[in-house]
């Protein structure tokens, strides 16, 4: 630990001249010493030191609100990711209930209990269809995860599963949605998972 010298307490800035006691001391601001109060006096009685007094406030307060607002940002990300967990997993439990018995979407393989919930248009980039259940539908292990989602014969097969309307409208808001990013509301993510929960008893 490196020792201080001890120097007089004297202003030494045009700004700090005038204050100070004389007497020695190791810790100064601007040649004015804190422990004997000489720099305390000078932010509270000199025009210059309220000036600094009032700008260390003022950066204080603003890095105060900043992490505040910083703490608000990430707390809100948390919970929107809790939130669309959440959703995730009972619109997938729909799914596998609702296509109980079905072939893979895809290859059309018979029915498996451990088939996932494939989307026909990715959800990472279609998001807006993210938990559309047109876009959603039982599919083999394989085919979900192996096959990239199988995109050719999903699109193909698809018609037969939810109508030739259906599928074409899908299309469309596909199309639409590919351009930009959805961002999803804590309010429409409880609404879902409400409508979900009310599916799911049909089933269970």
């Amino acid at each position: 630990m490196i020792k201080r010298k001890a120097k007089p307490c004297k202003g030494s800035l045009e700004k700090t001249r005038g204050f100070g006691c004389g007497k020695l001391t190791s810790h100064r601001i601007y040649g004015l010493g804190k422990m004997c109060g000489c720099y305390s006096n000078w932010l509270l009685n000199s025009e210059q030191g309220k000036i600094k007094m009032a700008k260390s406030i003022f950066v204080a307060t603003k890095d105060r609100k900043a992490l505040e607002k910083a703490k608000i940002k990430k707390h809100s990300r948390r919970t929107l990711s809790v939130e669309l967990e959440k959703t995730k997993k009972l619109v997938h439990k729909f799914v596998r209930l609702r296509d109980v018995g079905k072939p893979c979407i895809s290859s059309l393989i018979s029915y498996k209990p451990d088939f996932d919930a494939g989307h026909c248009y990715p959800a990472d980039k279609y998001t807006a269809l993210k938990f559309d259940l047109d876009n959603i539908h039982g599919q083999s292990v394989h085919a979900n995860r192996f096959l990239e989602g199988d995109h050719t014969n999903y699109i193909l097969n698809l018609p037969n599963r939810i109508g030739n309307d259906k599928a074409t409208d899908l299309a469309k808001r596909a199309a639409r949605c590919k351009r930009t990013s959805k961002n999803w509301t804590i309010d429409e993510l409880k609404s879902i998972q409400n409508k979900m929960k009310k599916l799911i008893k049909n089933y269970e």
